[in-house]
């Protein structure tokens, strides 16, 4: 279980990696223009920074065993991004495409779960 959790946990980050410096290096305009409820520049940008450091936050911690605490905290965080994603995805009527952002959360739900719980008394 203990190594099936850390593979959930690499896939995971890097794809926030990915999705987070996606949203970083994309110009605005492209993004904007392929999402079916527009949304500001800038909150783009946010999220894909909170991707970014969210995926970091999945590995780093728990794997170089500083702060492992944090890994937990970065699977809640990116919980609430993904049950945005899904709620805005639904709002705009597409209902097969929300599916993706819900599973993806159900996942994190259960990194965040299992690393709350396995975490030793002295990390917390």
């Amino acid at each position: 279980m203990h190594i099936a959790l850390w593979i959930l946990q690499v896939l995971l980050g890097l794809l926030f990696v990915w999705a987070g410096g996606f949203k970083l290096v994309v110009p605005l305009a492209t993004m904007t223009s392929q999402m079916p409820t527009p949304m500001p520049g800038w909150f783009l940008r946010c999220i894909g920074v909170a991707e970014l450091l969210g995926g970091l936050g999945l590995i780093l911690p728990s794997l170089l065993r500083i702060r492992p605490g944090l890994t937990p905290l970065a699977a809640a965080g990116l919980v609430i991004i993904m049950a945005g994603a899904t709620g805005m995805t639904l709002a705009a009527g597409a209902v097969g495409p929300a599916m993706f952002p819900l599973a993806v959360g159900l996942l994190l739900v259960c990194v965040a779960y299992r690393r709350w719980r396995l975490l030793p008394v002295w990390a917390k």
